[in-house]
């Protein structure tokens, strides 16, 4: 994956860490790197992962802010069906499957119920833009040709694996996109009243946004478990949205 993708890391705040790393180093991640009470996890040495301890800490509240699901973006669909096949095969708590015309998508919870999302783009050539918004749907994914063309079944997520996108639940859909414009991205495509796309580059998105916790959905709170923030490779300072939410620059 080239230098210039603009995402770097997620961090989640976690209440058992090692049940959380252990999970993570079956679910294809390696580990990087410990430290008091953290921990990293990456593919071919670098981040996607970062997870804090965040003890006596509380479950999220219903409407409130945070994440939907953060995405884990492989290289190519071949390394997708592998993962797909190896999924199958040890029982991975996969929930849920979608063909989004961009790109083909599997779903998944961590231990605490952290949504995570692993998925490969389609070519760009093939995507379609009616209306001149881009066309990002919802199809049932063709298992069987997935399978098809899939790679031997790996236990570790390949080095050009990268975090795709952040997926969150917002209070109000104008002021998150005003925060995340003014870094730059730019709205992609609209899923009716409900949920937006943003990226940088013309992508599909590197952030999607919505509103199914509601609108003015509860900030989110230090002590509750669940995301803590994201990095951004094209700002030069550390910054929170309007939900909370931290976007720093790589550490």
């Amino acid at each position: 994956m080239s230098s210039n993708w603009p995402l770097g890391s997620v961090e989640l705040k976690v209440l058992d860490l090692e049940r959380e790393v252990d999970f993570y180093e079956r679910f294809g991640l390696s580990r990087i790197d410990d430290g008091a009470a953290t921990a990293t996890l990456g593919a071919g040495g670098s981040p996607v992962l970062r997870l804090k301890a965040l003890p006596g800490g509380r479950q999220r509240p219903r409407h409130t802010a945070g994440l939907f699901h953060f995405a884990i973006l492989l290289p190519r669909e071949e390394e997708l069906g592998g993962f797909l096949r190896r999924a199958l095969e040890e029982r991975l708590p996969l929930t849920g499957t979608a063909d989004h015309f961009v790109s083909q998508a599997l779903y998944f919870d961590d231990p605490e119920g952290n949504g995570i999302e692993v998925y490969a783009d389609r070519p760009r050539s093939e995507w379609q833009y009616p209306s001149g918004r881009l066309n990002i749907g919802t199809d049932h994914l063709d298992f069987e040709r997935l399978l098809r063309v899939a790679d031997k079944p790996e236990k570790k997520f390949s080095s050009d694996t990268v975090l795709g996108h952040m997926h969150l639940n917002v209070s109000d859909l104008d002021s998150s996109q005003a925060f995340y414009q003014a870094m730059g991205m730019e709205l992609i495509a609209e899923a009716g009243r409900v949920m937006r796309f943003m990226s940088w580059d013309g992508y599909h998105h590197h952030l999607g946004i919505n509103l199914l916790e509601g609108h003015g959905a509860a900030k989110v709170e230090p002590d509750v478990r669940g995301l803590q923030g994201f990095e951004v490779r094209r700002i030069d300072g550390a910054r929170t949205d309007p939900n909370g939410i931290e976007v720093t620059p790589p550490a």
